[in-house]
């Protein structure tokens, strides 16, 4: 899967064009090989065509539900699923405002069939959607550092991901007010 002829595709990828993927946007600009609106259903790509898709700071502009659904039916058995939003504490959710959803780390639950830590979620969540992830393989919930100012937050980042329990925890208390996260990277696989 992982190998040269895996297919790959960069959903939403503006101007982060990449080489040997096939990069899709709404605007036609350089490097975008197709140009769809990831809102217009379905997408242009037969089921199970892609190994690999990337979701890299575009599920947050969209109603997210009936693209994730659209993913998983062009994704094959297997395949993985990158995905890259802001986190619910992060500036950028107000900073922009073309962002329509806030994400949690256990926002991703409900899209798979053994959810790592909320396991009360998989009966409740059977009839919210007809379709689900195979597995959660990676949650990661990352903070700014672009600068001194925020030399701590390397620390915040290594000890807010040590586990499952540990995110919601911070998620749950005072600690993400105090140490507000950026992103998260989570990958789902089919």
């Amino acid at each position: 899967m992982k190998g040269n002829n895996a297919k790959k595709l960069n959903l939403g990828c503006g101007i982060d064009i990449k080489e040997g993927w096939i990069n899709l946007d709404s605007i036609n600009i350089p490097g975008v090989d197709v140009v769809h609106n990831i809102e217009k259903f379905p997408l242009p790509f037969v089921d199970k065509e892609f190994d690999e898709i990337l979701a890299q700071d575009v599920l947050e502009h969209v109603d997210y539900i009936p693209v994730l659904k659209d993913l998983h039916r062009i994704l094959k058995k297997g395949g993985v699923l990158r995905i890259r939003t802001p986190h619910f504490t992060s500036k950028n959710n107000f900073i922009d405002p073309t962002h329509r959803r806030l994400f949690s780390v256990s926002t991703w639950d409900f899209f798979v069939k053994s959810p790592t830590l909320n396991k009360h979620l998989e009966k409740e969540r059977a009839y919210y959607f007809d379709f689900n992830f195979e597995k959660k393989i990676c949650t990661c919930i990352t903070f700014e550092k672009s600068s001194r100012l925020f030399f701590y937050n390397r620390i915040a980042e290594n000890l807010f991901n040590y586990s499952p329990r540990v995110q919601s925890f911070y998620e749950s208390t005072f600690l993400s007010r105090l140490f507000p996260a950026e992103n998260i990277i989570v990958e789902l696989i089919k």
